[in-house]
């Protein structure tokens, strides 16, 4: 592959991911005529337009999606040869594409980039993070941290943590409207929503056995961040659904007490999700190592209040 056929290829897949032709111009610093001469070249030696565009944003054609779609896998088979031949494998650089959750992303992986970025300072390192999960491969990322499984047969997984949810309020809740007896009495209390994605509003599930039951539950407020609903469980607005990573800390202070703590909720552990056409590069592998490495840290254990007395919170 020529030099002129590599650049045109990060041109496009950059193109793609902006969709606009004045953004792609401005990450490259071309003038926007350039950026437009630039693609009306690359069309015309295919002889297919690769793009719809518009005044503000460009969206792919049949051929567009073709052109992306090849110019992904061979740019990732050219960096996959360069690593094998420089000898990237014992020392990874290049650029790495990572995204995260929009809390988690900001307040535990941002600063792991940092840590990671001093020790591998060869390689460049794009962090995203968003409220939803994006598609990794048309967003040419390399690797996704997210709780709870994704269903996409395109990607590949790997456990970092281990994360079990729990229902908790605080105790002033508790001493005013009571702790329910059983999962049922969950739907007479006042319920803390944490909407997430597409899941149904306000419906809980558990299990029971080996199966998975579902229980409407109401309340007064809802949010989109965990953040927000964490500190509403805080100010003893209800009973909130959260996971032992964002609960330990309130729990052995006393200022949460787990609820129905025998009760079997979907867990949220966390993975690292890469595209499994792929092969994995070093430097991505090097990253995987390096959180899992972190999230081994010994974490304080703390009583669950469940049956056997010693049960406790998961040493992560």
């Amino acid at each position: 592959m020529n030099s002129d056929a590599s650049s045109d290829f990060d041109f496009f897949i950059l193109l793609a991911k902006l969709k606009s032709l004045s953004g792609a111009a401005r990450a490259l610093d071309l003038t926007p005529p350039a950026a437009t001469k630039r693609l009306g070249l690359i069309e015309q030696r295919l002889g297919a337009r690769l793009v719809n565009r518009t005044t503000r944003s460009v969206s792919l054609t049949p051929e567009g999606e073709t052109y992306l779609r090849y110019a992904l896998q061979i740019t990732g088979q050219v960096r996959e040869m360069e690593e094998a031949i420089s000898g990237a494998r014992t020392d990874p650089k290049g650029l790495l594409r990572v995204n995260a959750t929009l809390g988690f992303g900001r307040t535990t992986i941002a600063p792991l980039v940092s840590d990671f970025a001093k020790r591998f300072p060869a390689v460049e390192i794009q962090f995203e993070v968003t409220d939803r999960p994006v598609d990794l491969v048309e967003g040419a990322f390399d690797l996704a941290i997210r709780f709870g499984e994704l269903p996409d047969s395109r990607l590949s997984a790997r456990r970092i943590m281990s994360n079990r949810r729990f229902l908790c309020a605080s105790p002033k809740y508790l001493e005013r409207f009571g702790t329910p007896e059983k999962i049922e009495d969950l739907a007479r209390h006042r319920c803390i929503i944490h909407r997430q994605n597409d899941d149904a509003y306000g419906v809980w599930k558990y299990m029971r056995g080996d199966s998975i039951e579902a229980l409407k539950v109401k309340g007064m407020l809802s949010s989109n961040d965990g953040d927000i609903v964490l500190r509403w469980a805080l100010d003893g607005h209800g009973i909130l659904i959260r996971s032992e990573w964002d609960l330990a800390k309130y729990v052995q202070s006393g200022r949460l007490r787990l609820v129905l703590p025998d009760t079997v909720l979907p867990s949220a552990d966390l993975f690292v999700y890469y595209p499994a056409q792929r092969n994995q590069t070093a430097r991505a592998r090097a990253f995987i190592d390096f959180l899992i490495d972190h999230f081994k840290a010994p974490f304080v254990p703390v009583e669950t209040g469940r049956k056997r007395a010693n049960r406790k919170l998961s040493n992560f």
